[in-house]
């Protein structure tokens, strides 16, 4: 007689995770399944390919040149971009130094001084920094300011900007010397951010009123994960800009100044809209 089969040996080798639908809402890696005590091999393999990715993104050169191009195209500067070097001389010094990567070398300190000979003072300097994924700053710099420079054209204020500038092994802080060195009233620094298994790309902007050599962070105010599936272009342009406004307006950055861009505007009762950018 035919043995009748079991439940063992009916059971599906690959068990579904019931959360799984969550997945469609989150790039966390929830909901994987299982084979046996194992995760499935295909769940296994992304994320070693999302390993990879994050490591490429670390020591992938920037292309200075094909990205200087780019910008010089769609934001219609009619120079190209200021091209300069941190002290790190190269990756692995990058990564061992960190100090290294916070300053400018002699050669990029003397080339910023000669632009700035004229002792014209900027509203802004935007910075483009490698940082720790090209990758990011290679894939979104571009729309980024596209985005920003149509929403400076917008805006009721004038805007003055120091021309811009790319830093090859730089860390956030290299934009304090930049923005010092071009007589900056404050600067933006964009820079590729630490890259995460599902965010190899992220770009991350920080800002900072009055930047001189040796701030601290707490004078910087930042804005994360801009990248098309992060915070769209648009939407960090518009935060950048009210916190822009605010700093100049008061004259500090940090943690004096709030980021409060997705409260609703609230008004007192003489009618007066209080200020949402700034802490009480």
């Amino acid at each position: 007689m035919p043995k009748q089969p079991t439940q063992e040996t009916t059971a599906p080798i690959v068990i579904e995770n019931p959360w799984e639908r969550l997945r469609a809402f989150t790039d966390a890696r929830i909901g994987l399944g299982r084979a046996g005590v194992s995760l499935p091999t295909k769940q296994l393999l992304a994320f070693q390919l999302a390993h990879a990715q994050a490591q490429d993104a670390v020591h992938c050169p920037l292309e200075c040149e094909v990205l200087a191009d780019e910008l010089t195209q769609a934001l219609g500067l009619s120079t190209a971009p200021l091209a300069v070097h941190s002290r790190a001389e190269d990756r692995a010094m990058y990564l061992q130094r960190p100090d290294y990567g916070r300053r400018l070398n002699e050669a990029s300190r003397e080339a910023l001084q000669q632009a700035a000979e004229s002792g014209q003072r900027f509203d802004l300097a935007v910075v483009i920094v490698d940082g720790l994924s090209a990758l990011a700053v290679q894939q979104n710099s571009a729309p980024f300011l596209t985005a920003l420079y149509d929403a400076f054209g917008r805006d009721k204020n004038e805007w003055q900007l120091a021309p811009l500038t790319l830093v090859e092994q730089g860390r956030v802080a290299i934009g304090d010397e930049v923005g010092a060195l071009l007589n900056a009233d404050a600067v933006l620094v964009m820079v590729g951010e630490r890259p995460g298994l599902s965010s190899p790309d992220s770009l991350g902007l920080y800002m900072t009123w009055a930047p001189e050599v040796g701030l601290k962070d707490d004078r910087r105010n930042c804005i994360s994960n801009v990248r098309p599936a992060g915070l769209a272009y648009e939407e960090a342009a518009r935060r950048l800009l009210l916190l822009l406004t605010e700093a100049r307006e008061r004259k500090l950055s940090g943690v004096k100044l709030k980021d409060r861009s997705e409260d609703s505007v609230l008004e007192g009762s003489s009618g007066s809209t209080r200020n949402f950018l700034v802490a009480d």
